[in-house]
C-alpha cells in the first residue's frame, strides 16, 4: 500500500470545503467497517484503542511499543488515511522523533502530539495537567523535522483550556503553528462561543473533538465548518456503541433468552466473513484444491 498517497489525500482534504468527519476506530473490526464505508479519514482513538487491546484506561500504562503496534495493525487494514494518537510522544525530544518516524513507517497518515504530562491522562477526564509551553514547542519543533514525508500531518493538541483557561490554550495554539504544526487541536473547549472563538482566531486547519457527554457542546458537522473547523473526530461513538450493544445481547444471554429476540440488531454474519476477507479465502481454496 503505498501510504504516502494516503498522506496526501488526507491533507487536501483537510483544505478542501467540506468538514472532514472521521470516526474513532479502535480495533480491527472497526477499522475494516469504518474503511469501507467511503469515510475521507480514520482517527485511532488511544482511549478505545488502549481499552480493546490492554483493557486498561488511557493514562499513560500504554507504551510507544504497544501503539506503534497497533498503527500497522490498522493502517494496513485500511485505504483509507488514518490519524492516529501519539499521546506525549512517549518521552522526551528524542522519543518524540523516533515516535514520529516509527509512526510513520506505520503508514499513519497524520500524528497527534499533545502537551500534556507524562504520564498523560485522556481528554475530557480530570486531572490534566500541561507542560510548560516551551517544552511542546520543541516537541512539534523535533516532530516537523522527524519527519521523512512532507505530507505526514502533525497535529499539535493543546490541554491547557480546562486548567489554564482559553486564552492560555489559544497562546500555545499559536506558538505550536510557529513552530511547525500542520493542525491545531485545542481540546475541551466548553460552549459554543469558546468554539466560534477558536475557530476565528487561526488561519490553520483546526480539528474538533466530538465526545458524547465530554465537556464540549455537541454541533452539527455544517455548524462545526461554519465556525472554522476543518476537521471533527468521534473517537468514542465507536466503542460506545459496541459496548451498549453487548450489554444488550450478553443481558439476554444472561437472562437465559439466548439470542432469539435480538435478531435484527445483529451485524449480518455474512456480512461479517465478507468484511473480514472470508470471500478471499473461499476463492484461495478454490482455486488450490487438492485435485
Amino acid at each position: 500500500m503505498d501510504f504516502s498517497l494516503l498522506r496526501q489525500d488526507f491533507k487536501a482534504r483537510l483544505a478542501g470545503p467540506e468538514l472532514l468527519v472521521a470516526p474513532g476506530v479502535f480495533d480491527l473490526i472497526s477499522v475494516r467497517l469504518a474503511a469501507s464505508m467511503g469515510f475521507g479519514c480514520l482517527y485511532m482513538t488511544g482511549f478505545g484503542t488502549v481499552a480493546s487491546y490492554l483493557g486498561e484506561p488511557d493514562a499513560g500504562l500504554a507504551t510507544y511499543t504497544d501503539m506503534v503496534n497497533r498503527v500497522g495493525a490498522f493502517c494496513a487494514a485500511s485505504r483509507t488515511p488514518i490519524l492516529c494518537d501519539g499521546d506525549t510522544g512517549y518521552g522526551g525530544l528524542l522519543n518524540v522523533a523516533h515516535t514520529v518516524r516509527g509512526y510513520e513507517r506505520a503508514g499513519a497518515a497524520g500524528i497527534q502530539l499533545e502537551d500534556q504530562e507524562f504520564p498523560k491522562k485522556c481528554g475530557h477526564t480530570p486531572g490534566r495537567r500541561v507542560i510548560a509551553c516551551d517544552d511542546m514547542v520543541r516537541k512539534i519543533q523535533v516532530a516537523a523535522q522527524a519527519r521523512q514525508d512532507p505530507n505526514l500531518q502533525i497535529i499539535a493538541r493543546t490541554d491547557a483550556r480546562t486548567s489554564l483557561g482559553l486564552d492560555e490554550a489559544l497562546r500555545r495554539a499559536e506558538a505550536y503553528l510557529k513552530a511547525g504544526a500542520d493542525v491545531l487541536f485545542i481540546e475541551s473547549p466548553e460552549s459554543e462561543e469558546e468554539l466560534r472563538t477558536i475557530g476565528r482566531s487561526f488561519d490553520a486547519p483546526l480539528l474538533c473533538n466530538v465526545v458524547e457527554g465530554g465537556r464540549t457542546p455537541q454541533l452539527a458537522p455544517a455548524d462545526l465548518k461554519a465556525l472554522g473547523f476543518a476537521m471533527a473526530i468521534y473517537p468514542a461513538a465507536g466503542f460506545l456503541a459496541m459496548a451498549k450493544a453487548l450489554e444488550q445481547v450478553y443481558g439476554e444471554l444472561k437472562a437465559g433468552k439466548g439470542t432469539l429476540g435480538v435478531g435484527e440488531q445483529l451485524y449480518s454474519f455474512q456480512d461479517m466473513c465478507e468484511l473480514m476477507g472470508f470471500a478471499e479465502v473461499w476463492d484461495f481454496d478454490r482455486r488450490h484444491a487438492a485435485e
